[in-house]
């Protein structure tokens, strides 16, 4: 059996992201999961979001709409 933990992901940093660096999301995809990861780049050995894929598009339709604009 082969273990894969999220720290094997690829990082890339969110296009979401404020231009200041302080506000600096990082996700990666975890195919194995068919779920993506995300997590403060400030803290890279911080906690880890997971969520599903299906999660993941619903969270992103909310952005692109406006729901999380402060």
């Amino acid at each position: 059996m082969n273990e894969r933990t999220p720290c094997t992901v690829q990082w890339r940093t969110s296009s979401y992201s404020g231009g200041s660096g302080t506000e600096c999301v990082q996700v990666g995809t975890l195919e194995w999961m068919r779920a993506v990861a995300a997590r403060d780049s400030k803290d890279p050995s911080g906690p880890v979001l997971t969520f599903g894929a299906g999660e993941w598009r619903t969270f992103l339709a909310e952005v692109k709409r406006g729901a999380y604009d402060a």
